[in-house]
């Protein structure tokens, strides 16, 4: 990624989404603690040995620009812009983890609406997410937010638990996302 405009802070009202920063390290490491199961379903894991390696892989990468998801000033969670097609036309949002209460309250369309409406304003014209095959919730967050599933890449990765992940492919174009 090369634009610098796409990664800065973004907010509306109560939720806001700050570059993920050294500050955010304990406090994303006390989400991510809150649900230990789904690290199972998620190609890399953030509990115990793990974390720090994964944390430091969000913070000052330019194919991986992290965002502490913070709402009422409480960290509930981590987004990410990862790297993706043509610089300038195209980017994936991804790394994305919620703590288990602020599931199915709406967190979810609201982050990703703040994301995707920067995108757009920012002069990008797509928008993808790649998510895991057995990850029905996702797969069914990205359809609500009226993406179009494109397809699925068989065996495409091997997680951090040795389980060989399909990835089904979900974008939105800048002249399809009604916001």
């Amino acid at each position: 990624m090369t634009d610098d405009r796409l990664y800065v802070a973004l907010s509306s009202g109560d939720l806001k989404l700050v570059p993920l920063a050294e500050e955010h390290r304990e406090p994303l490491r006390k989400a991510c603690a809150e649900d230990r199961e789904i690290w199972q379903i998620y190609g890399n894991s953030y509990l115990g040995d793990a974390f720090d390696a994964n944390f430091d892989r969000l913070v000052g990468n330019l194919d991986r620009r992290g965002y502490a998801i913070v709402e009422n000033g409480v960290l509930v969670g981590m987004t990410a812009w990862l790297a993706y097609g043509e610089p300038g036309w195209s980017i994936e949002i991804g790394n994305t983890y919620y703590i288990p209460s602020k599931r199915g309250t709406g967190l979810n369309r609201r982050v990703k609406a703040l994301m995707l409406d920067h995108a757009f304003a920012c002069g990008l014209m797509r928008v993808v997410f790649k998510v895991d095959a057995v990850n029905a919730r996702s797969r069914a967050a990205v359809l609500k937010l009226g993406c179009t599933e494109e397809g699925t890449m068989r065996r495409e990765r091997v997680t951090w638990n040795g389980r060989v992940r399909d990835t089904v492919i979900f974008s939105v174009l800048a002249d399809e996302w009604a916001g």
